[in-house]
């Protein structure tokens, strides 16, 4: 009886972390104002395969509402999100106090950012969940002035948001600064018929210990980067706030319920040390497996051949282990080592970040053609987004004139992301030149294409060669 039961467990676990494999586990929207601890909890829910934002509002609280959207947008843009809906609530009442630890923190060059032109929250929260039907929780990091005015709307908001999850500060919820914000609001969703879960953290005790604090640079990705942001702020008497964990405990509650003890609507985390290795798990994207064969790519210049021996660590610490791994699949799909399956593979990823997806969750329309080697730019969208012709989500242009660009369509929004024109002349004279001194039936010619795709692999920048136009 115990070991089945054993078996019975072992299965559960395997059928949840394989079922729907490109299928994250968690919708979300978020909304925030603007703290310290914000950022910390909006990189955890960014970094996590397993966790779709579809988008953000901004309220006062913290910060104003002008201040946080300066700051929201300008992080998701400095994250290449450019294309993560942020809406902005510019009804609420509350006059922040303008917390100065909150004001100091850094989260992106706001230079570009223009709070008067930001969509209303309202709109952007209805845009995104008539388009997805997944159903969404509404992870609120402030005051609930926004998640009352939304689920106010009724029609799609009710029906499609399941589940509030709030930062409240636990069973004393009411004598907390987010209760404070709006305690009419609060009152109401508290009263409302959607499941609402307080959650809170630990306090004041010290959770951004110096274990974690040397852990998260190792990591090297901007949403580890992001979480030590607060501890370089200006803000006075607020060093001891950022060494402290709050907001931080909705995406700990989201992924790892377990780590909580929850009593009626109340959930208080039980280990901070758990937490602690949970938040990493989170940070470094460990919260579903990636692939569906091989557990995981070998980092080890001695796997690959000799000739990109010297390039491997240099692309994946410049452009990531997600590019390496789609561009070595789409190299051994394609049979050989060629430029513009590398040119497909950093375009998809770049759409991906753009739209802030995963894989499999926006359709392709390649203008490439089906004629080499143009065409070959087709093999590398369909490996690093998922959009492939057996999902039905890939198609390509079957007339003239072709060009290496592609059109992405995600949740009704439509964007295309096309080669600057100095990298397609310079790729396209390179090939020309090497196929007119030796003829494709050579050695020679391969050669030369091999070495030439290992040479742009490493030298282009995804975030620098593409022009993105948003056309719906």
């Amino acid at each position: 009886m115990k070991r089945m039961l054993v078996f019975i467990a072992t299965l559960i676990i395997t059928f949840q972390a394989f079922s729907h494999p490109w299928k994250p586990r968690h919708y979300v929207i978020i909304d925030t104002d603007g703290g310290i601890d914000d950022i910390r909890a909006i990189s955890m829910l960014l970094a996590s395969p397993d966790v779709r934002i579809l988008a953000i509002t901004v309220s006062p609280g913290a910060l104003d509402a002008a201040t946080a959207y300066r700051k929201v947008r300008s992080f998701l843009n400095s994250c290449h999100h450019e294309g993560l809906p942020v809406g902005i609530n510019n009804s609420a009442s509350f006059k922040s106090p303008s917390f100065a630890a909150a004001l100091s923190t850094n989260w992106g060059d706001e230079s570009s950012v223009n709070p008067a032109a930001a969509p209303p929250f309202i709109s952007v929260t209805g845009s995104v969940l008539r388009a997805e039907k997944t159903k969404v929780r509404f992870i609120c990091l402030g005051g609930l002035s926004s998640a009352a005015a939304i689920i106010n709307e009724g029609g799609i908001f009710r029906q499609q948001i399941t589940e509030i999850l709030w930062t409240s500060g636990g069973k004393d919820y009411k004598k907390g600064f987010n209760y404070k914000i709006d305690p009419a609001a609060a009152d109401r969703i508290l009263s409302g018929d959607i499941p609402v879960k307080l959650v809170s953290a630990f306090g004041d005790k010290v959770f951004y210990d110096e274990k974690l604090l040397s852990s998260l640079p190792e990591i090297g990705n901007a949403y580890a980067r992001a979480l030590l942001k607060p501890l370089q702020g200006k803000g006075e008497n607020d060093h001891s706030f950022s060494l402290t964990a709050f907001d931080e405990a909705a995406p700990l509650l989201l992924h790892y319920p377990s780590l909580f003890r929850t009593e009626g609507n109340f959930c208080t985390p039980v280990s901070i040390e758990a937490c602690r290795d949970s938040l990493l798990r989170i940070v470094s994207g460990e919260t579903v497996e990636r692939n569906q064969v091989i557990r995981v790519f070998p980092r080890d210049p001695s796997f690959y051949f000799t000739d990109i021996q010297p390039s491997v660590n240099a692309i994946i610490s410049e452009h990531g282990i997600d590019e390496w791994v789609s561009g070595v699949i789409a190299n051994e799909l394609h049979r050989h080592l060629g430029v513009f399956a590398i040119i497909g593979v950093k375009m998809g990823i770049r759409a991906r970040e753009y739209f802030c997806t995963g894989v499999d969750e926006f359709t392709a329309f390649s203008l490439a053609g089906s004629n080499p080697p143009l065409s070959c730019m087709n093999d590398g969208i369909q490996v690093s987004t998922g959009a492939t012709p057996g999902h039905g989500l890939l198609s390509v242009k079957s007339e003239e004139p072709y060009s290496a660009a592609a059109e992405f369509t995600y949740l009704g929004r439509k964007i295309r992301v096309a080669l600057k024109p100095e990298y397609a002349s310079k790729i396209s004279s390179e090939l020309k030149e090497i196929a007119f001194v030796h003829s494709l039936d050579t050695d020679i010619y391969w050669e030369l294409v091999r070495k030439n795709s290992i040479k742009y692999w490493l030298s282009m920048d995804r975030h620098e060669i593409f022009t993105i136009t948003e056309l719906n």
